[in-house]
């Protein structure tokens, strides 16, 4: 009896021991997997770097959204309700829940990549509650997506000649801007975008410059629109409870792995642009097969135009949505570094 006893006491030992040693599982949701992100950042860091960082203790598994069929407005949604722990994805696809997870990535405010980089840490204290408030989310890192441009199945020479198309739009503000040059904003899941081209339910569709290239958007776009309307700023947040399960040392090992991977987003990003309209265009292509697209370029006149309809129409409509307070919130952070002010009336 007293074997046994011994028996079962080891036994007892063993098994606690085994389920401390157990590694922490992270499932999470990609972007899309045709994409320099989700291909060279979202998935190696989930599926290697995470196990290799953690020596085993903790272990990512990530599917794109494209992938598992999704098309990115219920990603945050299926995070909050415990279905995902970790998400990839684009604040402009969560904005329908509240018009304040658009203000880091306003349609054409923004025009270079360092001033958009200060953009988005100014504004992540913000982002960062909201994402806790609405979603029970931790937000970990913003990063972008190369400049979102316009890329049109029938021939565009500048920005009055986009009055009166039908152009895909993937977010709220991109649909402000559209409108704001005489449009018809159409929203369009980046999955059915080719075919949305192809049969004429758009015109024109916007999205950045190297996911137009990889997504093969060439084969039914003639023109190349070098406008840029916006960074498609991306974000990667976690479930608030699967944050709070983890240990300290889990949390900063997490935290300091992201900072890395943001840095390596942010830099590769800055590189995309030049390389992803040479190739689609027809120009040098070090990274695949060479487009045919029609390269047009905006003039003077259409930048003139787009920072117009920025401020008087992009602007001021979201802070109609967002509200005094979350107009104030934006003057005070992002509002100094662009010289702008945004007022609810």
């Amino acid at each position: 009896m007293k074997k046994l006893a011994t028996s079962l006491a080891a036994l007892a030992v063993s098994a606690s021991a085994a389920v401390a040693d157990s590694p922490v599982v992270l499932t999470a949701v990609g972007t899309w997997s045709s994409l320099t992100n989700f291909q060279k950042h979202e998935e190696p860091f989930f599926n290697q770097r995470l196990n290799e960082a953690s020596g085993g203790n903790i272990v990512g598994k990530i599917q794109s959204q494209s992938g598992l069929g999704l098309k990115g407005f219920e990603i945050m949604r299926l995070v909050k309700n415990g279905v995902f722990d970790f998400a990839f994805g684009l604040p402009g696809y969560v904005a329908a829940e509240n018009a304040i997870f658009e203000g880091a990535d306003l349609s054409s405010l923004t025009q270079d990549i360092d001033t958009q980089r200060q953009v988005s840490d100014a504004y992540f204290p913000t982002l960062e509650q909201a994402f806790a408030d609405i979603y029970n989310a931790k937000l970990l890192m913003l990063y972008p997506f190369p400049s979102q441009t316009l890329w049109c199945n029938g021939e565009v020479n500048g920005i009055e000649d986009l009055n009166g198309k039908k152009i895909r739009v993937y977010s709220t503000t991109l649909g402000d801007f559209v409108e704001g040059v005489g449009g018809t904003s159409v929203t369009v899941a980046f999955s059915e975008v080719i075919p949305a081209l192809e049969k004429g339910v758009v015109d024109c569709a916007i999205t950045g410059t190297m996911s137009a290239y990889t997504a093969k958007w060439n084969q039914v776009a003639t023109h190349a629109y070098t406008l840029r309307v916006g960074w498609g700023l991306a974000f990667g947040a976690m479930n608030m409870d699967k944050w709070n399960s983890l240990s300290a040392d889990q949390q900063a090992l997490l935290e300091t792995e992201i900072a890395t991977l943001t840095e390596a987003m942010w830099a590769e990003t800055a590189t995309e642009d030049d390389i992803a309209i040479s190739c689609i265009t027809g120009g040098e292509c070090s990274v695949g097969e060479a487009g045919s697209m029609t390269l047009v370029e905006p003039s003077a006149a259409d930048l003139a135009l787009r920072d117009q309809i920025a401020t008087d129409v992009v602007l001021a409509r979201w802070a109609e949505r967002c509200g005094e307070d979350c107009a104030a919130n934006w003057n005070a952070t992002v509002g100094p570094i662009l010289g702008l002010t945004a007022e609810a009336k």
